[in-house]
Order: structure tokens, then C-alpha cells, then sequence
């Protein structure tokens, strides 16, 4: 899918455009989150589209693919996961059998958190939900890390867009390149900052 059947999408259809194509980038990494929000922030300035939905629908696109991801990592063992990236699907999706295995190892060395920080890594993003329906991580938990990482991302991607302007593909650019690990930082920063007032209310 290219990018301007990308931004067609969110033209034509609006807030439902942002659900769909955020669902879907979360089960198919292929599509690039990036272009979508940063190309929505710039809608918010051009179209009758206004940023705190469209932060909502991608947030809510993003926890419906990786449900979707979640639900098949719990019904699926990993040597029927694996046949499947090795045949037509996964050679269609892009996907390999050694992405899984890294979204894999990133849950099983970082735990739950994985499922928060995950949604800043490229790839790892989409398939640690995998993983983490693999291990039968706690559903309730698993919503709510996914919930709080992808609003983060979501938020920054889309703010970005719109302050880039006319320049939101310029940016998605520079993004692809640095602003991957400058995202990650806040990402840390907000989360020792949560559990330094956790622990400071105990």
C-alpha cells in the first residue's frame, strides 16, 4: 500500500480511515504507522479533522490489531506460526520466521514491559503481541500497556504531522532515521517517572 492511497484513505473516510489503517498497520508491519499519523497531524490542519480523535482512533486502531495478534499468539503454537511466515502469507505480509523471534526474545528479556516499550520498535511493535498471548500475559495488563505506548506514539507521530505542515513527508523522513530513539528516551522517561510516583505513594 503506497502513501497516497494511504492519505486517499483518511481523506475519504476520516476517523474510521485512521481506525482501519492503524489496525491494519498493526497486524501487517509493512504499512508504515509514521506516514499514516504524521500525515493525519497534517490533515488536522487542512481537513475538518481535529487532534484529540484522531489520537483516539489511532489508539483505538492500534489496541484492535493487537488484539487481533494477541488472540492468534494464544490460539496458535509457535511451530504453526512459524509455517505460516514461511509460506505465501508471510512472504505476502514480509514477514519472516526471525521476526517473530526477535519480537520473541524482546518479550522474554524485558517481560511486561516489552508489551509498552515494544510499541516504539520498528517490526517489534506489531508482533510482540504475539508473544505475549504465546506466554498468556495477563489480558488486562497487556490492554493497558498497549493502550498507554501506543497513545504515546500516536500523540507525538500526529503533533509532529501537524507542526510540520506542508513538510509532514520530510519529516517522516528524518523520523524513520532519529527520531525513533528520541521517542524511545521520552518513552523511559515517562515510565520511571510513573513508577517513581507509585512507589513514592506506597
Amino acid at each position: 500500500m503506497n502513501t497516497a492511497t494511504l492519505t486517499d484513505i483518511i481523506n475519504q473516510f476520516g476517523y474510521l480511515g485512521i481506525i482501519f489503517l492503524i489496525a491494519i498497520e498493526n497486524i501487517f508491519p509493512p504499512i508504515p504507522s509514521e506516514v499514516v499519523l504524521a500525515f493525519t497531524g497534517f490533515a488536522t490542519i487542512t481537513t475538518s479533522l481535529k487532534i484529540l480523535p484522531s489520537i483516539l482512533a489511532a489508539t483505538l486502531g492500534a489496541v484492535i490489531g493487537a488484539l487481533v495478534l494477541y488472540a492468534l499468539g494464544r490460539l496458535l503454537s509457535v511451530q504453526r506460526l512459524e509455517k505460516f511466515l514461511t509460506g505465501r502469507w508471510g512472504k505476502l505480509l514480509h514477514l519472516k520466521p526471525a521476526d517473530l523471534e526477535k519480537a520473541a526474545a524482546f518479550f522474554n528479556r524485558h517481560g511486561g514491559q516489552a508489551v509498552f516499550f515494544g510499541r516504539f520498535v520498528p517490526v517489534v511493535r506489531s508482533l510482540i503481541s504475539l508473544p505475549a498471548g504465546m506466554a498468556e500475559y495477563s489480558f488486562s495488563r497487556f490492554i493497558i500497556f498497549t493502550t498507554i505506548g501506543t497513545l504515546i506514539w500516536n500523540t507525538v507521530l500526529i503533533w509532529l504531522g501537524r507542526l510540520a505542515g506542508h513538510a509532514w513527508p520530510h519529516f517522516v523522513n528524518l523520523f524513520e532515521t532519529y527520531g525513533k530513539f528520541a521517542l524511545l528516551l521520552v518513552a523511559a522517561i515517562l515510565l520511571f517517572y510513573c513508577l517513581f510516583r507509585r512507589s513514592q505513594k506506597k
